[in-house]
């Protein structure tokens, strides 16, 4: 994008020594490449301890019967595998690591707008995290409602509902913070030079992605607060017994919900539309459409969350209009697709890992999208609410895509975050690995959901028994994977060979300076005279 690569001398922001030594300098730092670190150390622990969960799931689900757990353990750990994964990762995870880390980076910008509210968007979620897994720990027992908090069930519950449904609420604060943050750093940092049609595709998914943050997470914020109330003063919200509607409680959770699922998908798209046309060497087709299509999803997702309330009770006009609207959100996401395949046509391929990641999320994006066809038919929705089919279809979507673009992304830009280089053979080890088991945890659900199986169940008739013992060998294999590969990043980022500046020769702002960045990033704001991706 630049004419020139800029070289300056400064520390890089690893080894600055500033006001506070230690911990302190890291969470007291207002850098926005620390904090992105920050949040990504905090969401890998996070992780770790949800995909143990989903582990031990799976092991119980592999015979009929009790095999390592009782039913009402399974029921909390299925909620917290569920409240983490979805409020603490998935949702903030490449916005909160990536955004925060490569943002200025690629506008060409020293921070974002506003440092100390960036670092204060940390510290709400690690406190949103902190009270939500306390629920684990203290009171009446763990929650045991499932990560949606459906009522009337999660105020009559007698387990211990208030502090995940606080938790979550809080970590509201934390998405609006960020988003209003990227939004304005957008607005009025981009570089000299830099139009909007000049910027790249990762901070265009922030921006449309920032947008749904700033607008549907007080929808979701309201309503727990609303659970939250209901659960202590009994005001009648969504209580039958006491005047309320329970439908009302899924028209607002859902009214986020859905568009919380482009909060994931939308920043994963991003960055496969960084790696590929660096890896294809080759400028990336149909730049213009895919700006467009992000702001389409960005806008179309708000109005389709009736498709999950196709067995709730809605009028017919209702279920025909959320059924024709969840087939057209589809049409930007496919556009995306075929502007990402074009540009691999006939182009010089440079097989690397990241490249590698980026076809496997393709692979599984697509599956995941083809089965959210299915669920938008009405009639087979009927059929396949409330099954393992669904389980398959969210996590070929949410695990897949958004999971897939987050190691994806942590290979593409290892090299410039931490200034090293991985061990190629066992990323790619730790690849193969993870891509089999996922797909041997996940493929045999959509047949289980065919067949009739409900979903969240803690024992299965024997005639399901087969497929989940395939399906909890793969949650096995994957796992195997999951640990080669942090460990290999881990101990790459102390050990692995030393990194140069643009280590994949790709053609945006982020690679123009060294590796790790210097701590304001650009010795000089550079002037942009090119467009994004020109390798012609």
């Amino acid at each position: 994008m630049s004419d020139t690569v800029i070289q300056n001398h400064e520390p890089n922001y690893l080894e600055y020594k500033g006001r506070y030594k230690g911990i302190f300098a890291w969470i007291f730092s207002t850098d926005h490449k620390r904090i992105g670190l920050l949040y990504l150390y905090s969401m890998l622990v996070l992780f770790s301890i949800a995909a143990i969960l989903g582990l031990l799931m799976k092991i119980e689900l592999i015979a009929p019967g009790r095999t390592i757990m009782d039913a009402q353990t399974y029921n909390s750990f299925f909620t917290l595998h569920g409240i983490t994964m979805i409020f603490l990762i998935v949702v903030p995870g490449l916005p909160a690591v990536f955004g925060n880390f490569f943002l200025p980076l690629m506008i060409g910008a020293k921070d974002v707008a506003f440092p100390k509210l960036n670092l204060l968007s940390w510290w709400i979620y690690i406190l949103g995290a902190a009270i939500a897994l306390s629920a684990q720990f203290f009171g009446d027992g763990p929650p045991d409602t499932g990560w949606t908090f459906y009522a009337p069930y999660s105020f009559r519950t007698g387990t211990n509902m208030l502090p995940a449904v606080t938790g979550a609420f809080i970590l509201g604060f934390s998405s609006i913070a960020t988003g209003i943050n990227f939004i304005v750093t957008m607005h009025r940092m981009r570089a000299p030079g830099m139009d909007w049609m000049k910027m790249p595709l990762f901070p265009w998914a922030l921006y449309g992605t920032s947008w749904i943050q700033v607008l549907a997470t007080p929808i979701v914020g309201v309503t727990l607060l609303m659970i939250v109330l209901e659960r202590t003063m009994q005001i009648g919200f969504f209580d039958p017994a006491l005047g309320g509607d329970p439908i009302l409680y899924q028209h607002l959770f859902w009214i986020y919900s859905h568009p919380a699922v482009y909060i994931m998908i939308l920043p994963a798209m991003g960055v496969i539309s960084e790696i590929i046309p660096t890896f294809a060497r080759k400028t990336i087709f149909g730049y213009k459409a895919i700006v467009i299509s992000t702001l389409a999803i960005a806008f179309v997702g708000y109005f389709v969350w009736g498709h999950h309330m196709f067995t709730s009770g809605m009028s017919g006009t209702a279920l025909y209009t959320f059924s024709i609207l969840t087939f057209l959100v589809a049409i930007p996401s496919a556009i995306k697709i075929f502007n990402w395949v074009a540009t691999l046509h006939k182009a010089s391929i440079d097989i690397q890992t990241p490249f590698l990641w980026a076809l496997c999320f393709l692979f599984v994006f697509m599956i995941g999208g083809l089965s959210g066809m299915v669920l938008g038919a009405l009639s087979a929705n009927v059929h396949l609410h409330d099954t393992a089919f669904v389980v398959a279809h969210f996590h070929f979507i949410v695990f897949g895509g958004t999971g897939y673009a987050f190691f994806g992304a942590l290979h593409y830009w290892y090299p410039k975050m931490f200034g090293r280089m991985y061990d190629k053979g066992w990323a790619n080890i730790g690849l193969a690995i993870f891509f089999t088991g996922f797909n041997t945890l996940y493929l045999p659900m959509f047949y289980l959901g065919m067949i009739g199986m409900p979903r969240r169940y803690y024992d299965y008739v024997e005639e399901f028994h087969g497929p989940n013992i395939v399906s909890s060998f793969g949650a096995m294999l994957m796992i195997s994977g999951l640990v080669i590969i942090i460990t290999n990043l881990v101990r790459s980022a102390r050990k692995g060979e030393i990194a140069e500046a643009d280590p994949w020769k790709s053609k945006t702002l982020e690679w123009t300076v060294a590796s790790p960045p210097p701590l304001e990033n650009f010795a000089e704001i550079p002037v942009v005279t090119k467009r994004p991706y020109d390798y012609e």
